[in-house]
């Protein structure tokens, strides 16, 4: 390919439309790649924050000490740890309203956790749309870059009495550069939602059967004291 095909010169020989489609698709390339270290960064830190959380809840710890812990760090505790926090939270006022109908305190205390998951869960796929509509829509974008080129460059050659492939060539590849733009985006966009997504349904299984495991736990606990009360 000679100077006059480079890159660059297709880019600056481009027709205006043209040169607008592509500095489109080039900003939405850029701001899909930083989106795209934003997520890996923030799922990396959810999963290692929920997996700090739960080797501490299964070591043998207190409720109570890991309520009073998550209430201190709550800035910087994990999704799993909010969401435990949510349920003690909710478990402990219905036990200061002296409620002790067990079947009420666990389903207060598990509602409040499925709202808690369901905050921390739109907070994790915070941007992923994004990621899906770049992935979609940048591909036809370019392609609408690349017909308005084509058009452009044939309405040029209407007045021309010899076309020949030395000057069809030159207009073609211009508009091309735009379609190539447009995959340039969208390509790791879909790869990194795919991605994502799959790391999202993984952290939300985590923390659904975290919730279930607790909810049994307390449900023990009832029952524990419900017979250490009739006991008496």
């Amino acid at each position: 390919m000679n100077q006059d095909l480079s890159i660059l010169q297709l880019v600056l020989g481009a027709s205006l439309t043209v040169q607008l489609v592509m500095l489109l698709l080039l900003v939405v390339s850029v701001v899909s790649w930083a989106a795209i270290f934003r997520k890996l960064f923030s799922l990396r830190r959810v999963k290692s924050l929920n997996d700090d959380f739960e080797r501490e809840f299964w070591s043998g710890t207190s409720l109570n000490d890991l309520f009073s812990s998550a209430a201190q760090n709550a800035k910087l505790s994990g999704p799993m740890e909010r969401i435990f926090a949510s349920g003690m939270r909710e478990y402990q006022k219905l036990r200061e309203r002296r409620i002790v109908d067990a079947a009420t305190l666990l389903d207060g205390a598990r509602r409040a956790m499925r709202a808690s998951y369901q905050r921390e869960l739109d907070e994790v796929e915070t941007h992923l749309s994004f990621l899906a509509s770049v992935g979609s829509v940048s591909p036809y974008v370019g392609l609408f870059g690349t017909v308005w080129g084509i058009m452009h460059a044939f309405t040029g050659l209407a007045g021309l009495q010899t076309v020949t492939l030395a000057t069809v060539a030159p207009g073609i590849a211009e508009a091309l550069v735009a379609t190539a733009l447009g995959l340039f985006a969208a390509i790791p966009a879909v790869v990194a939602y795919n991605r994502f997504a799959r790391d999202i349904d993984r952290v939300a299984i985590k923390m659904e059967t975290f919730i279930e495991e607790f909810s049994n736990i307390l449900q023990r606990n009832l029952g524990a004291q419900s017979a250490t009360a009739s006991g008496h």
